[in-house]
């Protein structure tokens, strides 16, 4: 950790490299420490680099070992195989951009409250608060309260998970505050997300919020949380993309169309066996067919394969990637109020996405009406013969979480909420999960493991390190 969290004018060659693509961000072994970079950078300049960075980190390798893990897509060859089969080590991982990122977050609020600006100090908290919520979230235990002072804390202690979810939603809560205020100057031109619009950054953080509760199992603070989160689609955070190769791409795409053409494939993974047996079933009322060719086309790399779709669907060279959606927000508020017995609201929040689905929205892009058809359902459709009741479950209660978790499952492709829903799951009351079945031996995957560079250089990590199939505190 010692080399890793500094913060410093990272991300200054961060704004300098914004037309540049994603994947090149940090592949400088020194950019933390460039003799040459300039001293000082305006907190504006510094919230456009780092949001790169944390872009950067919902479209990397990390996302596709989640989905991996999930089984929404299976590694096909070379070191993805061994991935999609649970081979791991210390050194597949790597905390080197995720820390310096979130350091440069803490690092505009520090230079936000130099200039009173209230505003732009939220948005680095969301900004925060998004990435340590990844690192808790896949790893446990994870730096939090120590982890931006290098020099009174070279070592930073790991935050037991539970405190770090505690610690989320105390800067979570300051970061509304300051969202809600009315000191601050204009950053529109360096917000690429948002566009400056803070009623936007703080509906994230409820539903950040309401994220973080749900992972915790407090299901009522989850709906009060979503209430008040991401109300429409325009509220998406989406990564914005382009069309020029190596400059600003589709990083998935960049993956799978043009440096590591085959490795990762629908092929054997769960996501199409799902999302086939709601195509002709006896749930009339959903067509899935549209949205799985919109994922997934056969034949692209060769006869047979099952491959992302890059050519005309959700993974071409622009691409809009997520960060956190209305879609996720409500089926969070779906998930929660089915949880706690409110089927009315919950079965409302489901129908909310499911009219967007129906018109052919999804993440920034449109996917074609032929094979498309989400209509709303009514408390009936789950009873024990209902047609939203595929498994004959005695509850509707049941029947409508099973509906709910199979519709996360399959908006969360390719993001790392995916992989926390197939862990989450097994613990949540009541026990509703999707029969996703491992990709080999008897031993579901928990966590990611520490990072080599961690173990080496931080006294302070946990001995022995767990492995992949040691389950974290909060889903245990």
């Amino acid at each position: 950790m010692k080399n890793i969290i500094k913060i410093n004018l990272f991300s200054l060659l961060l704004a300098g490299l914004l037309t540049t693509g994603c994947s090149h961000l940090f592949d400088e072994t020194d950019i933390q420490n460039n003799p040459n970079a300039p001293t000082d950078v305006n907190v504006r300049t510094l919230l456009s680099g780092t949001l790169l960075g944390m872009c950067a980190l919902h479209e990397d390798t990390d996302v596709r070992i989640a989905s991996m893990w999930s089984r929404e897509v299976s590694g096909i060859a070379r070191a993805h195989f061994g991935y999609g089969q649970y081979i791991v080590s210390s050194t597949n991982f790597s905390w080197r951009n995720l820390y310096p990122v979130a350091g440069q977050a803490r690092l505009i609020q520090q230079k936000a409250d130099e200039l009173g600006d209230r505003k732009i100090k939220g948005v680095g908290q969301v900004i925060e608060a998004l990435l340590i919520t990844k690192a808790t979230s896949l790893y446990g235990d994870v730096p939090y309260s120590q982890a931006f002072d290098i020099k009174n804390f070279p070592n930073p202690v790991y935050d037991p998970q539970l405190e770090v979810y505690q610690r989320l939603q105390n800067t979570l809560d300051d970061a509304i505050l300051n969202l809600s205020s009315t000191a601050g100057n204009a950053f529109g031109s360096q917000d690429f997300i948002y566009k400056g619009d803070v009623s936007k950054w703080r509906r994230a953080a409820y539903t950040l919020k309401a994220r973080l509760y749900l992972h915790t199992g407090k299901y009522q603070e989850a709906v009060t949380a979503a209430k008040q989160g991401i109300s429409d689609t325009a509220g998406d955070a989406l990564v914005p993309h382009g069309k020029s190769q190596g400059i600003d791409t589709n990083q998935n795409y960049d993956f799978f169309n043009v440096k590591f053409v085959g490795d990762v494939a629908f092929n054997g993974s769960y996501l199409p066996v799902l999302m086939n047996s709601r195509i002709n079933s006896v749930n009339t009322k959903t067509n899935e067919t549209a949205l799985l060719k919109h994922f997934a086309k056969q034949g692209i790399t060769g006869a047979g394969n099952l491959d992302p779709n890059t050519a005309d669907g959700a993974f071409t060279i622009d691409a809009p990637h997520p960060i956190i959606t209305f879609y996720e927000n409500q089926l969070i508020l779906a998930e929660a109020s089915a949880r706690i017995g409110n089927e009315t609201e919950s079965i409302s929040a489901l129908n909310s996405v499911r009219a967007s689905l129906n018109s052919g929205y999804f993440n920034g892009k449109i996917f074609p009406a032929a094979g498309r058809l989400y209509e709303n359902y009514t408390p009936s459709d789950f009873s024990p013969a209902g047609l939203a009741n595929p498994k004959n479950f005695a509850s509707s209660q049941t029947a409508l979480l099973y509906e709910i978790i199979s519709q996360r499952y399959i908006v969360f492709l390719m993001q790392y909420e995916s992989f926390n829903d197939y862990r989450r799951l097994s613990k949540a009351l009541p026990v509703v999960e999707l029969p996703i079945p491992l990709s080999v031996g008897n031993q579901k995957p928990q966590r990611f493991i520490y990072p080599e560079t961690e173990i080496n250089t931080n006294i302070n990590t946990p001995k022995p390190a767990p492995n992949q199939f040691v389950k974290t505190a909060i889903f245990n």
